[in-house]
């Protein structure tokens, strides 16, 4: 029987690529992962410590040096993930795929824009590779199930936040009908951060009603807000807890990411690629 590594020789020059890039089982995959995530925190120190005064007067020049060099290597990584992947349009619009892309760009748009360069803290998001370079299956399961319980519960939310935005709306034209500029409420969107500073009990205290009308609208808002403060985490929790029965596998398609089969299930029903390899 022919050798595994003298098989992968065999593969053409963009499966080999995708081999080192995406696999966690080979020994180049895993030094490639480590190199990637130390990259990674090196990259993003650099950022850190370039944004303290002291030190960039300093070490501004090793910061913009060390700054450029981990941009080509992370270019040269973004441009071998697009040839090598299976799917190019799914992985440049992906989540890892968008992320890798925005860690490049702050750099080159700082040729134009000064300042942008301190954007590419945005790196720190490709720290989350760990999780699948070192197998953190059942992370990656936890975060599954919360994200299928946003998913389903998005429409009960969005519901949820248009009807607080109108009532911030509506107690915010009232305290400023009923306080007015001479104290402080100069404008109804003024008086709507004031309604929302206040129904989220975040309470700065830079406006205040001043009027017994007003601090008596005021308790109600405060009242309105400790009941209400819990509904989005009900409506999660609530879908959460059914994303989470046992009907379902709490496993993800290797190919294209769908979450949560049947429990009999041995291939994915939106790709049909085999889950259990």
């Amino acid at each position: 029987m022919r050798p595994i590594h003298s098989y992968r020789k065999t593969l053409p020059l963009k499966e080999r690529i995708h081999v080192v890039i995406e696999g966690t089982d080979t020994r180049a995959g895993k030094f490639f992962d480590v190199i990637l995530l130390l990259g990674i925190v090196l990259s993003v120190a650099v950022v850190m410590l370039d944004s303290v005064l002291i030190f960039r007067l300093q070490y501004g020049r090793l910061f913009l040096y060390a700054e450029w060099f981990f941009t080509v290597l992370f270019t040269i990584e973004y441009i071998l993930r697009l040839y090598s992947a299976p799917d190019r349009r799914r992985y440049a619009f992906s989540f890892f795929g968008v992320v890798d892309l925005l860690a490049l760009l702050p750099t080159y748009l700082s040729l134009f824009f000064v300042g942008t360069q301190y954007l590419l803290v945005v790196r720190i998001l490709r720290i989350l590779r760990i999780f699948r370079i070192f197998k953190l299956r059942s992370y990656m399961q936890q975060a599954g199930f919360l994200a299928a319980a946003f998913k389903t519960s998005q429409h009960k939310i969005i519901v949820f936040f248009i009807s607080l935005l109108l009532l911030v709306t509506i107690f915010g034209s009232v305290l400023y009908v009923v306080e007015g500029p001479e104290n402080g409420f100069t404008s109804i969107p003024l008086s709507i951060y004031w309604a929302v500073v206040t129904l989220t009990t975040v309470g700065y205290g830079d406006i205040s009603p001043k009027t017994p009308i007003g601090q008596a609208i005021a308790s109600m808002v405060m009242i309105t807000g400790y009941a209400i403060i819990a509904v989005p985490t009900g409506i999660f929790t609530a879908e959460l807890t059914r994303t989470m029965r046992p009907q379902l596998h709490p496993i993800s398609c290797p190919k294209c990411g769908k979450f949560g089969h049947a429990s009999n299930a041995k291939f994915c029903d939106r790709c049909g690629h085999d889950l259990h390899i």
